[in-house]
């Protein structure tokens, strides 16, 4: 089979699209056939600075297709279902093994990019929101990083909760776009300070809500929260310490929660809510944005794109 593989971490330009055998398939796993895969954040990071385990490494996190085997001890997948899927490695290939717990059965009309983008982006921002975030209607919730993939879910998920959203992004060209699914709010990063805009809107009290996916504006985040507010992040995109100084979240009464989700995609009130959300996009109540597919073998230049060219929403690839 075709695959996009990487012999040690580094640029974009470490992958190669070469031929390898096609992936043996266990006892709890099934073949899919790949049909559109899903660049994530942790793809790029991997890429860059993890040293791959094994020559000729497959990196992906999610894609979706159409189940090709199953394994001797699966019993709710068959041959011929759509799926979408998430697992630590393998998705940039044209067959990747993935264990059956780890997908979705699609909905009809759920379209393969948007099947392959859901599952990550919605079922990490909705944990974060209301697992985690306890967000209630009324409250106002800022997200950082409002253009990508998390982002652009958390803010239609939070405005059809009732809260009032304010989105963070660069370039005014996103703005129409953020308040067309459901921002109340866009501030542009480049151009104005964060904290002080949202003090604004708030009236000096500050966001009931964060939700940061970065890491670097972690500090941003904090003095932008009102006294008893809540802060959830989520993974690291900017790259860079995670160290922040605690003392005033802790005279304001603040709390911090971390998300990881890459255990909890098993849980089953994960996967319910995944479930619920891939029947969300089908009747046009959320909707994923991707902004550009690549053929799986221009693997190099699609992650370059999603890398430099902050892209709104995520980059796809199609075998």
């Amino acid at each position: 089979m075709k695959a996009a593989v990487y012999d040690a971490a580094g640029t974009p330009s470490v992958l190669r699209y070469v031929d390898i055998p096609s992936p043996a398939i266990g006892p709890n796993d099934v073949l899919i056939s790949v049909e559109a895969i899903s660049i994530e954040g942790g793809d790029l990071i991997n890429r860059r600075s993890t040293p791959p385990p094994r020559p000729s490494w497959v990196v992906g996190y999610a894609a979706s297709g159409t189940v090709a085997a199953v394994g001797s001890n699966v019993r709710d997948r068959a041959v011929g279902d759509r799926v979408a899927a998430f697992d630590m490695q393998g998705s940039h290939a044209e067959l990747w093994a993935v264990p059956a717990g780890r997908t979705w059965l699609l909905p009809d009309g759920v379209d393969a990019a948007d099947a392959a983008v859901l599952p990550i982006s919605f079922g990490t921002a909705h944990h974060c929101l209301f697992t985690r975030g306890r967000l209630l209607p009324g409250e106002t919730v800022l997200i950082q990083a409002a253009a990508g993939g998390v982002g652009l879910a958390a803010v239609q998920l939070a405005a059809q909760a009732g809260a009032t959203v304010i989105a963070v992004a660069s370039g005014t060209q996103r703005r129409s776009r953020l308040i067309e699914l459901g921002a109340d709010h866009v501030v542009d990063r480049a151009t104005s300070d964060v904290v002080d805009i949202v003090r604004q809107i708030t009236h000096g009290v500050g966001a009931n809500l964060v939700i940061d996916p970065v890491g670097t504006t972690l500090p941003a985040s904090l003095s932008a929260l009102a006294i008893e507010g809540r802060l959830v992040f989520v993974g690291n995109a900017g790259g860079s310490s995670l160290a922040v100084d605690l003392w005033p979240a802790m005279q304001s009464n603040q709390t911090l929660l971390g998300v990881f989700m890459g255990p909890l995609f098993e849980r089953p009130a994960v996967r319910a809510t995944v479930n619920n959300l891939l029947q969300a996009i089908v009747t046009g109540r959320i909707r994923a944005v991707i902004d550009r597919t690549f053929p799986l073998s221009e693997a190099a230049a699609a992650h370059e794109f999603a890398e430099t060219a902050k892209p709104l929403g995520r980059t796809v690839m199609r075998p």
